[in-house]
């Protein structure tokens, strides 16, 4: 996944992380390649609502979607997974020039581009394997596109704090420019008892997942975690609106990383009994909060769609040309 100066780079973001109280780690980390298997299981689990849910409210609307966005377009999708509910959109835009996937998961990237380039083989399809929280190139497509969509669903949005999801969202209509589009997934607010068993499924597979995290320390940055050492834990956190997904640890214990880095010595994480680490937050939100977030990073609300149990909402925002 990282080597070099990537390496060095994701160490002190990892490092930093540990030394906060509760020490975190970055979700990113979640995203190998079994991490992303064991997303997807989690996608068809039936505790998990978010997906199936999204997916009805665009099969109903996808085609009210591409019109919104227009003809032409350049779609841009950070953190493109599998793209199932891509493909829906795709096949209801009329035209596209580009497609521009980015995401972290470089083999699960490449598998998709090759599968969308099959499917529409006449768009131009231009992965970037790159974080997608941070900077990066968007490649420019042959043909010149009318305005640039960003497609944003699933409600990952959710997973960044508020300041830093306005932030992205901020950098997201500065790429897609004047009279550019996003449309967005969003996770509402509901009863804590449904959100906690989407997190935290009887069938484990979202404590797999979880632990996985810890594998792929293990793997990349020489750290011995036994994730056998840690329970899974997802709780409601009410006065913040978010699910955090937490690795609590069953014993004292003292973790090692070396990564391998040059004059990095190497870094001790004691845990313990009950000490948790934070691996992810999952924030909520109410139609009217995420109103203001979007409008403090400069988009503003066309339209919105959601399922009759108002679970989850599907936003098409634009710039002002």
């Amino acid at each position: 996944m990282v080597s070099g100066g990537e390496t060095e780079e994701l160490w002190k973001e990892v490092r930093q992380g540990l030394q906060r109280s509760p020490p975190t780690l970055p979700p990113k980390l979640f995203y190998d390649a079994r991490g992303a298997r064991l997303f997807e299981e989690i996608m068809r689990l039936e505790a998990y609502y978010p997906t199936r849910t999204e997916i009805e409210i665009l099969r109903q609307h996808v085609d009210q979607m591409a019109e919104r966005a227009g003809p032409d377009v350049l779609l841009l999708e950070p953190g493109s997974g599998s793209g199932e509910k891509t493909r829906l959109l795709l096949s209801a835009l009329e035209s596209p020039v580009a497609y521009v996937p980015v995401d972290v998961a470089s083999v699960q990237l490449a598998t998709f581009a090759q599968e969308v380039r099959r499917d529409h083989p006449s768009l131009e399809v231009l992965p970037v394997v790159a974080d997608y929280t941070r900077s990066f190139p968007v490649p420019r497509p042959r043909r010149e596109p009318r305005r640039s969509v960003a497609f944003f669903p699933g409600s990952t949005v959710g997973n960044l704090e508020p300041p830093a999801a306005r932030a992205f969202l901020a950098h997201l209509a500065e790429e897609t420019g004047p009279g550019g589009g996003l449309l967005i997934g969003v996770d509402l607010v509901k009863d804590p008892s449904m959100l906690e068993a989407a997190y935290n499924d009887p069938e484990g597979v979202t404590a797999e997942f979880n632990r996985n995290m810890l594998r792929h320390l293990n793997r990349i940055l020489g750290a011995d975690f036994d994730p056998a050492a840690f329970e899974h834990h997802a709780p409601w956190l009410e006065a913040e609106g978010r699910i955090e997904m937490r690795l609590v640890s069953r014993r004292d214990q003292r973790i090692t990383f070396r990564p391998g880095l040059e004059d990095e010595p190497p870094f001790h994480l004691d845990l313990p009994r009950g000490r948790f680490l934070v691996t992810e937050h999952s924030n909520k939100y109410t139609l009217q909060g995420f109103r203001r977030l979007t409008e403090a990073a400069g988009w503003r609300t066309v339209e919105t769609w959601t399922d009759p149990n108002e679970w989850f909402a599907v936003q098409f925002l634009e710039r002002d040309p």
